[in-house]
């Protein structure tokens, strides 16, 4: 199990922690946003180290980059006591972990993520991949880091709609484990809350599922919640003029796999009508043209929890408790996309 470490004064932090470290060289990537914005705050903390900056996006989340960062540990003669710090969004961490993870059949990383979206999510719990061909994480492995250094800090750094994006996850958590945790979360003013103390809960929550079911073999599902279609959303519009920041994609996910869980699990509409309203309230709403409908389908049945022909979905049953592998048809993620559609902002 990898050891978080939750931290108000980052660069401190960090020494004290990489001091206490056994390694033969020390490799730091980033992407181009988080060495402009994010490593002035933890530079101080670091010793020696060589570094490497690829192009922010998930557009760059690919073998190409991984080709990059490959040839950097080789052309520094990184050896397999070399320690690996990614720090930066969920783009880093999976993909600087994926590659550590690969080079010379693995050398040791720590994640030290810098968003909401990854503090609370992507960093906890050893998935690592890249996207292929327009799939999103189709390529990786399971494989935990040797620790995970999470600081508010870094939260001010981001646009505002890149904490939005986040908070989708954490919504997330409250809906699938924690029905007071997601009623306490806040729609108006929702960016000023006490993010150090939400984060914790979520990584809680999140650890504790991974712990259960660290591959996914049932349990852990439902942290897939709103990603069937969530996914599906955001890959169909990646390279379009409409691309959709991930916790934007998702947040439709819940509304529309909400809608599902009352189609299919008796999810209460009272419940579904919440969800919703948050979720409305929050993110907004974003038309999907019916035309994309089945392109945004077929990309549904690239989901990895799918059997065969079969569409899994993780859904609730009410906030606070979701089930997994719940079998839906293809003509009911069209009506989900309708109602998502029909409903008023």
């Amino acid at each position: 199990m990898e050891t978080i470490i939750f931290s108000s004064h980052i660069a401190e932090d960090l020494q004290r922690y990489l001091h206490n470290k056994k390694y033969s060289r020390l490799g730091v990537i980033m992407d181009s946003h988080t060495i402009k914005h994010c490593y002035p705050l933890v530079s101080e903390g670091l010793p020696e180290h060589c570094l490497h900056a690829f192009d922010a996006g998930e557009i760059h989340k690919n073998l190409d980059t991984c080709q990059g960062i490959w040839q950097w540990m080789t052309d520094n003669n990184f050896d397999r006591q070399t320690l690996i710090l990614n720090i930066g969004g969920g783009v880093t961490g999976d993909m600087g972990g994926f590659c550590a993870s690969t080079y010379k059949r693995g050398i040791r990383f720590v994640n030290i993520p810098t968003t909401l979206l990854s503090q609370v999510d992507a960093s906890v719990g050893g998935k690592l991949g890249i996207d292929f061909n327009g799939f999103k994480n189709h390529i990786g492995v399971f494989n935990q880091p040797e620790g995970v250094l999470i600081s508010e800090e870094f939260l001010t750094t981001l646009p505002e709609a890149e904490l939005r994006s986040g908070y989708a996850e954490v919504i997330k958590h409250g809906l699938i484990r924690n029905e007071n945790y997601f009623n306490s979360l806040k729609t108006e003013n929702w960016q000023n809350q006490p993010w150090k103390d939400i984060i914790e809960v979520s990584v809680g929550i999140k650890r504790e599922v991974v712990d259960k079911d660290p591959k996914e073999n049932g349990l852990r599902k439902i942290l897939n919640f709103g990603h069937t279609i969530g996914h599906a959303i955001e890959s169909h519009y990646l390279n379009s003029p409409y691309q959709l920041l991930h916790g934007e994609a998702i947040a439709i996910g819940m509304v529309t796999e909400a809608f599902l869980s009352h189609k299919f699990l008796r999810l209460h509409k009272v419940h579904l009508d919440i969800i919703q309203q948050k979720l409305l309230a929050v993110f907004g709403k974003i038309s999907i043209s019916d035309k994309d409908f089945d392109a945004i389908i077929k990309l549904c049945f690239q989901d990895k929890k799918n059997d065969g022909e079969k569409l899994n979905f993780s859904l609730l049953r009410k906030i606070g408790d979701c089930d997994f592998n719940i079998v839906v048809d293809r003509e009911a993620v069209v009506e989900a996309l309708e109602y998502y559609n029909n409903l008023e902002e």
